[in-house]
């Protein structure tokens, strides 16, 4: 006997990915993940591709594995998915030192965040012009 399985946090129309440990601060990693929040997946991956953000790669992967998650372990229709969560969480923190004049020394502190992007169905209005 085991113990019993956890419940699903999401619904049924939604599906997720996550990235731990990306090499950027959660600051700068929260401006691209709110370029893609609430558009369109097909939407917010070209605007993932041609972004000039280095961390912008991570994201699309990540968003990609969330779609990916979406049409094979929950049957959701791909063309129907809306991106409806994008969260950034604070992960280590690397404290280095910088060498500072007369021998002293200054901390530098290099930050890692976790991503995690949430698809969600939403189906499509009808009678809309």
């Amino acid at each position: 006997m085991g113990k019993p399985a956890t419940p699903r946090a999401l619904s049924d129309k939604e599906a997720q990915a996550v990235a731990r440990n990306l090499r950027v601060s959660p600051q700068k990693l929260n401006l691209v993940a709110g370029l893609i929040r609430g558009k369109k997946v097909s939407t917010a991956l070209a605007d993932l591709e041609f972004s000039r953000k280095r961390i912008a790669l991570d994201v699309r992967k990540c968003l990609q594995s969330a779609i990916a998650n979406a049409e094979n372990n929950h049957r959701l229709d791909v063309d129907q998915l809306v991106v409806s969560k994008a969260e950034v969480g604070r992960s280590i923190v690397m404290k280095r030192f910088h060498a500072r004049g007369r021998g002293r020394a200054s901390q530098v502190e290099k930050w890692f965040s976790h991503l995690k992007i949430v698809v969600a169905e939403k189906a499509q209005q009808e009678g809309a012009a």
